[in-house]
C-alpha cells in the first residue's frame, strides 16, 4: 500500500480539510477520511488511489454508456475504497475498505503512461469502475494526461457524490460519466448509503454543464427504490435537465447486507420504462431483462432502432454522423 500527494485540500483551524466529497473532512494529524483511502500526514493529504483491485478488458456497454462511442473497449481499473457505504454493493470486498475491518487491501500501484499505453494500442478508452472512482481523481488526472496525446479518455462509473471543487477538477478529465441516482427521498438515501442525495444531481448537472457526457443509472430495489414513488420524481428530475439523458434502470441481486428479496421483477423494470418516458425521456434502458429490445436507442422521432446491442457489447450502429439513417434526426451523444 502507496500513499501518495493528494489534491483538493485547505487548511482550516488547525486541521487539513479534504474538499473531494461533501462530506468535507477536516483531519487532524495522522487521522484518515470517511473513506479510508485520504489520510492527514503532517501539512498535506495523501491518498491511496494510486493503485487498481483489477485491471481488465471490457466495453463501454458495461459501464453502462450507451451514447459514449458504442462498442469501444475499456482497461478497466478499480482504486479502492468509496464515499458510500451502500449495503446492497457487490463490491463491497473492493470499495468498503477501510470501512470494513473484512476487507482488505489487494491494489498494486499502477502506471498512468504504461495504461495509456496499452489502451491505445485497443483505440480503446480507460473506465474507472467497481469502485469509487472520484476518490482516484489523482490517477485520474494521470491517467487523462497520459491518454491525451493517444486519443484515449478517460471514463467513470460514479456514485456522483462530489463537491462543486471535484466537479471542477473531474471535468478537465473525464470524458464521460455514468452517475448512480438511486433515489431522491433524503431518508432512503441515507438509509441506503450514508449520504444526502442532493449533491449528486448538482455534481450531475455541473459535470453536464462542463461539457462531460453524462448517463444516469437508478438501482430498482425490491421494497425500497422499485416502484413508482422513486422512479417517477427520478424521471422527472432528468427531464427538466435535459429529456435526452439516458437511463439505466438496473436489476437488483440480493447481495451484501441486503439479501432479503428476490432479484428485481421484469414487471417492475417494464413499469419503470413507462414511466421515464412518460415523463418526456428521451432513452430509458435496461440492460438484459427486456432483452434486445431494453437495450436498443431508438430515433427520438421516428422511432428507427439507430444502434442495436448485445449483452454489455454493440450489435449494430446504423448512425450516420450522429443522426438517423431514415429521418435525419440528430441523436444526442458522442457517437
Amino acid at each position: 500500500m502507496q500513499w501518495t500527494p493528494a489534491v483538493l485540500q485547505r487548511r482550516r483551524h488547525g486541521r487539513v480539510q479534504c474538499l473531494l466529497c461533501p462530506f468535507r473532512c477536516a483531519l487532524e494529524d495522522g487521522e484518515t477520511g470517511l473513506c479510508g483511502v485520504r489520510r492527514r500526514t503532517g501539512d498535506r493529504l495523501e491518498t491511496a488511489t494510486f493503485a487498481s483491485s483489477v485491471r481488465h478488458w471490457d466495453t463501454v456497454e458495461r459501464k453502462p454508456l450507451y451514447h459514449y462511442r458504442p462498442g469501444t473497449p475499456c482497461l478497466t481499473l478499480a482504486a479502492p475504497g468509496c464515499t458510500f457505504a451502500c449495503d446492497y454493493c457487490i463490491n463491497h470486498r473492493m470499495s468498503q475498505y477501510g470501512r470494513e475491518d473484512s476487507v482488505r487491501w489487494d491494489a498494486e500501484p499502477v502506471d498512468a503512461e504504461e495504461v495509456a499505453g496499452e489502451a491505445a494500442a485497443r483505440s480503446g478508452c480507460v473506465a474507472i469502475s467497481y469502485t469509487e472512482p472520484s476518490l482516484a481523481i489523482e490517477l485520474t488526472a494521470a491517467l487523462a494526461e497520459s491518454g491525451r496525446p493517444l486519443g484515449v479518455d478517460v471514463v467513470w462509473k460514479s456514485n456522483g457524490f462530489l463537491t462543486a471543487e471535484a466537479v471542477d477538477l473531474a471535468a478537465r478529465h473525464v470524458a464521460a460519466v455514468n452517475v448512480d441516482v438511486k433515489t431522491l427521498d433524503e431518508r432512503d438515501h441515507r438509509d441506503l448509503t450514508g449520504a444526502r442525495p442532493g449533491p449528486v444531481l448538482d455534481a450531475l448537472t455541473g459535470l453536464r454543464e462542463r461539457g462531460v457526457w453524462v448517463e444516469v443509472s437508478t438501482p430498482l430495489i425490491p421494497g425500497l427504490t422499485a416502484g413508482p414513488g422513486t422512479l417517477r420524481p427520478i424521471a422527472r428530475a432528468l427531464a427538466a435537465l435535459d429529456p435526452a439523458i439516458p437511463w439505466h434502470l438496473v436489476r437488483a441481486t440480493p447481495a451484501h447486507r441486503r439479501t432479503g428479496h428476490a432479484p428485481t421483477p421484469v414487471a417492475d423494470l417494464a413499469a419503470g420504462v413507462r414511466i421515464g418516458r412518460e415523463e418526456g425521456l428521451r432513452h430509458v434502458y435496461v440492460e438484459r431483462a427486456l432483452g434486445a429490445v431494453g437495450r436498443a436507442t431508438r430515433c427520438p422521432r421516428c422511432r428507427t432502432t439507430v444502434v442495436a446491442r448485445d449483452i454489455w457489447a454493440l450489435g449494430e450502429n446504423a448512425l450516420e454522423d450522429g443522426r438517423c439513417p431514415r429521418c435525419g434526426t440528430a441523436v444526442e451523444g458522442r457517437w
